[in-house]
């Protein structure tokens, strides 16, 4: 086993499946304990089991503003520290505007912008005090090119977008780094409401990619020499014409 994260501390949102697993099993081989935050509890006390010694959990409700911004006091108090957030939970919705549900538009923007905002927010005082760690978005190729079947969540990472952009030029005098990653279609559950066709025309033609090669992408991001930061990381499967 490597050890290019050894002793570092990270959390990430939505780590019970996907991505967030991805990642955070990539990043205990490197070394780092992670504290794996998601409300399936069942799901992240096996997990958790599986991982080993260097795994933690945290059963959050991400869309309860008052336990998202409760998170750093129980990060610390299960890792006694923390290296890289990674803000990494969302949602996914497809479709004509027209034929939309507002209401799961708002549940949506709700986990993908606000929960996301508000938890950065929780544990930047943090890093600012400490003068040094890393932030990290999963946000999309969506929040860099239009996509015209899924404009409420091209919305939604135009937003995360914005938000990596400028506060981090507000947090790096503090020896924060602030990045993204992008990927294009990735196999997780959020593809569930892609229509039967498009998904098979995708697994067909190779144009869909692994978790485990976005959380690739994450180690990279979180170890770099601290004096350069990866602002923006755009994975895509190579058949994706964007």
């Amino acid at each position: 086993m490597t050890s290019s994260l050894n002793g570092k501390v990270a959390a990430i949102t939505g780590a019970a499946s996907g991505i967030g697993l991805a990642c955070a099993r990539k990043l205990i081989d490197e070394g780092a304990t992670v504290v794996l935050i998601d409300r399936a509890e069942d799901k992240l006390r096996s997990l958790c089991a599986e991982l080993g010694e260097r795994s933690r959990m945290l059963v959050v409700d991400l869309l309860d503003g008052p336990q998202v911004s409760g998170l750093l006091p129980r990060i610390l108090d299960v890792a006694g520290d923390l290296d890289i957030f990674h803000a990494n939970a969302g949602a996914y919705v497809g479709g004509a505007v027209a034929e939309g549900d507002p209401d799961v538009w708002d549940r949506m923007l709700n986990l993908n912008i606000n929960a996301a905002f508000r938890s950065v927010h929780a544990v930047l005082p943090h890093m600012i005090a400490r003068k040094s760690g890393d932030i990290l978005f999963t946000s999309s190729v969506a929040g860099v090119v239009p996509v015209v079947w899924e404009p409420i969540y091209t919305a939604s990472k135009f937003a995360v977008q914005a938000f990596v952009h400028t506060t981090r030029r507000q947090v790096s005098p503090h020896g924060v780094r602030v990045g993204a990653v992008l990927p294009g279609p990735v196999v997780t559950a959020l593809l569930d409401d892609w229509p039967k066709e498009k998904m098979e025309e995708a697994l067909a033609n190779g144009s869909l990619m692994q978790p485990q090669e976005v959380a690739e992408a994450v180690h990279f991001m979180v170890s770099r020499p601290r004096n350069v930061v990866i602002r923006d990381l755009v994975i895509l499967p190579n058949s994706v014409d964007l």
